[in-house]
């Protein structure tokens, strides 16, 4: 296994003691300050395997399919902690894991006729506001870094919209074929 492949299931693994310090880090006096290191290490991995599969190689079929699915994991597992602690409200990740889910089901009716889907630009502005949504969420700042997070919570919501219009817009004749 490859240095990017190691690095998408390090940030797999980063996962489960993220969940668990999130929703049990009340109880530890600088417990949102652990969440968000490994939070940011685990989402600064996506950047470092993407970079190092393209510069030197290393792209997989493996890193093809974990990647995005790691990604997802992090940030749904990260949304759902946020509900848990009412820091976001639930119909704004239902919106957003729902968006996951459609793009991953077209892109596999896409891989299905020899289509490959690409990130597109939208998607990753999204994935960049939700991660940074997310890291003020953890920290449960008040005042303006109450409002600074509320503020990227629409931005990286209608980012999402966006986004999911832009694939299924720019695809259609996936879809086309289908009938």
């Amino acid at each position: 296994m490859n240095l990017p492949n190691k690095l998408t299931v390090f940030r797999m693994i980063m996962i489960v003691p993220f969940v668990v310090v999130m929703l049990l880090g009340n109880s530890l006096s600088y417990g949102k300050w652990i969440a968000l290191v490994i939070f940011v290490v685990a989402s600064l991995t996506d950047l470092l395997d993407g970079y190092l599969a393209r510069k030197h190689n290393l792209v997989t079929n493996f890193g093809k399919f974990m990647d995005p699915l790691a990604d997802k994991l992090l940030v749904c597992s990260a949304l759902i902690c946020l509900v848990e602690l009412e820091r976001i409200p639930s119909w704004v990740v239902i919106i957003i894991i729902s968006r996951e889910f459609i793009i991953s089901g077209f892109r596999l009716v896409a891989s299905d006729n020899g289509v490959v889907i690409a990130a597109s630009y939208w998607g990753k502005f999204k994935t960049t506001f939700q991660m940074l949504m997310i890291c003020l969420m953890i920290l449960d700042l008040k005042d303006f870094g109450a409002l600074l997070a509320d503020l990227l919570m629409w931005i990286a919501l209608a980012l999402t919209i966006i986004s999911l219009i832009d694939y299924l817009w720019k695809n259609k004749a996936v879809m086309a074929e289908q009938k």
